[in-house]
Formats: structure tokens, sequence, C-alpha cells
């Protein structure tokens, strides 16, 4: 495992990496590396992802109390959301917020990126909801996160932006990218008439290669394992393209599974 100083130079890499591609301006934007149970770096506020030095790195708590922080730098009030991830995903070790601006686009649009074009976005992210707003620095943006996180690994934030996380540093950063790259191509090929959606046959033959991969992270194709086949297809099946929930909706059978795979999941986490 990396030691401390590598790591504060990875988030640094990675900043850079975001501001370069457009994904933040100004100082937006915020990333952290979870170092054990209680101890986590985070980027700090004020400051330019993409012009930070490894002392930049702040370390917090799991509460978001400063552990450590040099001169002036403080950890982002945004924190909470960060850690609200951790809270609930004890297999996530890094998340990224970003404001990419296609992704942002479709949650400024109140569009959840959930149709099944490319079966690399199928495999890797699933579908990406989209968290009701929240007033940045409070805890609305954890608490509207909160019921999506059994289910994403990215999910978009309303009027706001973007939120990956993984169980590493670079691999959240890549579902960030991949979640751009997906938003992009929606975007242009509703400008070419509209996209040509992968079949639901088609959607549970990726679901199945997503399983045989052993990949990380959650994803539609994990509940439907959990579910016995019974939510067909998934989450790309049952939001549309117009709304998505914390889970699939379909009919009262389906929903007290869900149910049932929630509280197990939940009562794992404790």
């Amino acid at each position: 495992m990396a030691n401390e100083y590598e790591i504060k130079k990875q988030i640094c890499e990675i900043g850079k990496r975001i501001y370069d591609r457009g994904m933040v301006a100004a100082n937006d934007g915020n990333i952290s590396v979870k170092l054990s149970d209680n101890e986590f770096l985070c980027t700090p506020t004020g400051v330019s992802k993409g012009f930070m030095t490894p002392e930049y790195i702040c370390k917090v708590d799991a509460e978001g109390n400063v552990l450590q922080a040099n001169g002036n730098f403080r950890p982002s009030s945004e924190i909470k959301m960060h850690m609200r991830v951790y809270k609930c995903r004890p297999d996530v070790n890094s998340v990224v917020h970003a404001h990419p601006s296609y992704a942002t686009s479709f949650a400024i649009a109140g569009i959840p990126l959930t149709a099944p074009i490319m079966p690399e976005a199928v495999i890797a992210l699933g579908c990406v909801p989209i968290a009701e707003y929240g007033t940045p620095s409070t805890n609305e943006i954890p608490d509207a996160v909160e019921k999506y996180l059994p289910y994403y690994d990215a999910v978009l934030l309303e009027n706001h932006g973007a939120l990956s996380f993984s169980v590493d540093l670079l691999s959240a950063y890549h579902k960030m990218e991949s979640l751009e790259f997906y938003a992009e191509l929606l975007y242009k090929a509703r400008q070419l008439g509209g996209p040509k959606e992968l079949s639901e046959a088609q959607v549970q033959r990726l679901y199945e290669i997503r399983r045989q991969f052993g990949l990380p992270g959650k994803h539609p194709a994990n509940l439907c394992a959990e579910l016995g086949g019974k939510c067909g297809g998934g989450c790309h099946a049952h939001c549309g393209s117009s709304s998505c929930s914390s889970k699939p909706s379909g009919d009262a059978d389906v929903e007290k599974i869900v149910a049932e795979v929630t509280k197990k999941i939940l009562s794992q986490m404790k």
C-alpha cells in the first residue's frame, strides 16, 4: 500500500486531470481517500484542483473534523457528503466530486443517465440516478445521496454536479470520466435523432459478463442476482428515460423483495 505522502501526490495528480479535462472550474470539486476507519485525506476548500501540491491536502476524521492541515488550508464543507458515502459503503476507499459539463447538464435538466446505449457504460456504470437538490455545505446533500448508495457507484446531484466512488482513487476517477463520456455520447446521439438503445436481452447478457468479471461495487447486475432474476432488465428497464429512483419500480412483489434486500444490505453495514 502506498504511504500517506504518495497518496497525497496521487490526489494532486487526479485533481489536475479533473481540472485539465474541464470537469471543474476555478476552485470547484473535491477528492477524498480513506486511510483507515477514522482517517481520511481530502482536498482543501478555496483551492483550484489543478494547482495543488501534497502539502495542500488535509486529514480529517470520520466526522469531518480536522486532524491535520497546513497553514490556512481547511477541508471543503462538502466533506459531509464524502463521509456519508464512507459510512454507508464500507467497500469504498475514495470519493470524487466534480462538475463535468455534460453530466452536470443532465443533472440540471433533471434527466438521469439510464439509457443503455453502449456496452462499456452498461457494464461499468449501470445507471446513474439523480439525487434530489440539497443546499451545499449542509446535510441536505448527504441525506439526498444516501438512499442511492446501496445500489450505485455514481450519482448525479440535481442542479449541482456528479459524485463517483470506488475501491480506490483511480477507480473513482475513472467512473467520473466514464460518466462524463457517457453523458456526452447520449447528448450527441439525441442531436442526431435519438439513441438506438440496447435491448433488454442484450443488457442482461452484459450484466452476466459483469458478474463473470467479478467487478467490485454496486450495480443493477448485482441487484438482479439478489432478486433471483426477478428484476427484469434491472435499472435500465425500470427507470426509463425520464426518472430514476433508488430502486427498481416494478410490481408489488418486486418492491417487497427489494425492501428485503435493502434491509439485508443495511444490516450488514452496521
